[in-house]
């Protein structure tokens, strides 16, 4: 199994003053991080794409193309890029342009976003937020499928044997779908036989095996190979030398950030006693010591059977010493007991 780290550029506010730090500063983190993680033995590295005051990463490929030239072995991704607000030929360049600059280790996560301010920044309409997300997937799919290119639809312009450059070290970049989890979207990963990952941050993550399943039986059905329809899931996560430490140091950053989304959706204002069920074995955080964060992670892949697991760690701006040492007890001990588990 891979273990990796992804994060949204959450920007931090002092703690005495609440007055927010900088974007640039918080790239700076991000950059340490990514080469933390990289030295450490980490397997993977997602960038996420956000519009809002609270992050500093809003072009992910930016971010991926830095740190392509600044690390050596772990893959790169972005976590996601909200393809429905993008243009695919665009979006193919750059990720390409990454995978050549990295020697074939980028990544391109494909999906809807789990906000929608970019839809009217970049002039799209959510009425068309469905028909936008298929078309343009579509289209990506036939990019990363053929250098050229002859396609209509209904959301730019077409392409009258369009040569598309440049083309990936492998000729071909390595897509996946990225979903909060519904069916239909488990079920058109199958089918397209690319690879997906569910992004869990509440509830019980063990539910999300009937989706497993179905992702696998409709990528069965429609003839892929096993090997290719590979599973990840991303959610939030912290680890500390003991598990109370864990718990306490990440409630208020995690607390800030769900109060915040809450208040905005009309959810139930997040608590103490809904965080501990959440970290509890079953629940969706990833908050703990190593020895716990190990064993949470192999109780989901009984369920799931899945191929990696990504932690999100800086929500709120967690305090960049505190994620460092987080990402480094990663690698440095909760892996090699996954490792040693799986792989006998």
């Amino acid at each position: 199994m891979e273990l990796g780290v992804y994060t949204f550029g959450d920007i931090p506010s002092d703690p005495s003053t609440g007055m927010p730090g900088t974007a640039g500063a918080q790239l700076a983190n991000t950059m340490e991080w990514i080469r933390l993680a990289d030295d450490s033995g980490l397997d993977w590295f997602g960038i996420g794409e956000h519009h809002r005051p609270e992050y500093s990463i809003t072009s992910p490929a930016i971010i991926l193309a830095a740190a392509a030239t600044a690390t050596k072995r772990i893959r790169l991704s972005s976590a996601v890029t909200v393809l429905s607000t993008e243009d695919p030929v665009r979006v193919f360049q750059q990720f390409a342009t990454i995978d050549l600059l990295s020697n074939g280790r980028v990544e391109l996560a494909a999906g809807r976003g789990s906000f929608i301010e970019s839809f009217p920044l970049f002039g799209a309409n959510l009425a068309d937020y469905d028909e936008l997300y298929e078309e343009k997937l579509a289209l990506l799919l036939e990019i990363n499928a053929n250098e050229r290119v002859t396609w209509r639809g209904k959301f730019r312009p077409p392409l009258d044997d369009a040569l598309i450059l440049p083309r990936p070290l492998t000729g071909k970049l390595d897509i996946w779908i990225a979903t909060g989890g519904n069916p239909e979207s488990s079920m058109r990963a199958g089918y397209l036989g690319l690879p997906v990952n569910y992004a869990i941050i509440g509830g019980y993550p063990e539910q999300f095996a009937p989706l497993a399943a179905l992702y696998r039986e409709s990528g069965r059905k429609a003839g892929h190979a096993a090997s290719d329809l590979r599973v990840a899931v991303s959610g939030p996560g912290f680890i500390a030398p003991t598990s109370q430490e864990a718990k306490d140091t990440f409630f208020p950053y995690w607390k800030r950030s769900m109060a915040k989304i809450a208040a905005e959706r009309g959810f139930t204002a997040p608590s103490r006693l809904g965080y501990d069920s959440q970290t509890a074995k079953r629940g969706a955080i990833f908050a703990g010591s190593p020895n716990e964060v190990a064993d949470k992670i192999l109780t989901l892949h009984s369920h799931l059977g899945h191929d990696r697991q990504a932690l999100q760690m800086d929500w709120s701006g967690m305090p960049h010493d505190l994620v460092m040492r987080s990402i480094e007890l990663l690698a440095t001990e909760v892996l090699p007991q996954v490792r040693a588990e799986l792989e006998g």
